[in-house]
């Protein structure tokens, strides 16, 4: 009986990962609305606070919020798209810089370095690069519409939702219980969303002024790409600070400004990384180091770049339900911090 119930546990996971593979298109776009979704609640909660809105009706907040939140991607997709022209005008001139800057690094060492590069990783085409990251951003864009639509029948759900909770679990005891684990969801989540974007946007920030004072063009989608990538863990920051200094050189066909952007941006992403963001976080998120990392890679594999912003939400969440089942209760522990749950009454 044990061995029939791990072979079903089993056949169930290969299924499941099947399924969040082959289904992507349909799955990612729900999980971004109810992020979305997520976000617009914590919205909601900051306008609510002042005295103005707090005899406001529920509805009017959400409707505000969420138009708040639209406006604000609205504004950003216009600037974003301005900048991915600006760049592929430029294009020539980047691969200009890199024969340029390729010539400089072969007379200086005395080697080939596009052919020591092209046996390393085969051939370098800088424009296919920078297109495939155009679209990975287009494809992002090009969802807007779908993740809209579930994001309107979340809204609409959201009204009904307490009474449909109350029909299922009729014992007051039961639905008590299942409505405090639904708090602990959203207060986790939507803790971890609004500090983490509050910390990507000042390191985004501050990036697009020392980007600006440098001379890079297009600064708003490389601030854009910094507070984007800032949402991945350990690596994000990394990467959201080599893309730049590698466009920097190619733009300027010399190394001086890459190395500016390298101390300048990565110095901010130390300072914010290192100080400010464990001190907003604090321990609001009881994930282990090493369960950060692991979950950033298996989504990742599953859902790609997608999948590594998404890994947190949804490990947070995987745990706060975990760790409310008696089978699922060790695996949760195994996924925490040091090994305490917060116990949901």
């Amino acid at each position: 009986m044990e061995s029939t119930k791990k072979i079903f546990y089993l056949l169930f996971a290969v299924a499941l990962i099947l399924l969040l593979i082959y289904a992507q298109s349909l799955i990612v776009p729900l999980v971004l609305a109810f992020l979305f979704w997520f976000v617009i609640r914590v919205v909601k909660k900051l306008i609510h606070r002042t005295k103005l809105t707090k005899k406001w009706p529920d509805w009017l907040m959400t409707a505000l919020s969420t138009i708040v939140i639209l406006v604000i991607i609205a504004f950003s997709g216009k600037l974003i798209s301005s900048n991915i022209q600006q760049l592929s005008r430029s294009m020539p001139k980047y691969e200009a810089n890199l024969n340029k800057i390729s010539n400089t690094i072969d007379t200086t060492f005395n080697i080939d370095l596009v052919d020591e590069l092209k046996e390393i990783s085969g051939d370098l085409e800088f424009g296919a690069i920078l297109g495939s990251i155009f679209n990975a951003i287009s494809g992002l864009i090009s969802n807007g519409f779908t993740i809209l639509l579930y994001l309107i029948f979340l809204l609409l759900e959201e009204s009904v939702f307490q009474r449909k909770l109350k029909a299922i679990y009729k014992d007051e005891k039961d639905y008590k219980h299942i409505n405090s684990i639904l708090s602990a969801i959203d207060h986790s989540v939507g803790s971890y969303l609004s500090l983490k974007s509050l910390t990507s946007l000042m390191t985004g920030a501050l990036s697009y002024i020392a980007l600006l004072a440098i001379g890079i063009d297009a600064p708003f989608f490389w601030a854009f790409l910094i507070f984007l990538l800032n949402f991945i863990p350990t690596i994000g920051s990394l990467v959201a600070t080599i893309f730049p200094a590698v466009f920097a050189m190619l733009q300027f066909g010399d190394f001086t400004p890459a190395i500016l952007v390298l101390a300048i941006v990565g110095g901010i992403q130390v300072i914010i990384g290192n100080f400010v963001d464990p001190r907003l976080m604090g321990s609001s998120l009881n994930m282990s180091t090493l369960v950060v990392f692991l979950s950033l890679v298996i989504w990742g594999a599953i859902w790609g770049v997608i999948g590594m912003l998404l890994s947190v939400p949804i490990t947070v969440i995987m745990i706060l339900i975990l760790s409310e089942f008696p089978n699922g209760r060790p695996i949760a522990i195994m996924l925490s911090k040091k090994g305490d749950l917060k116990k949901i009454d």
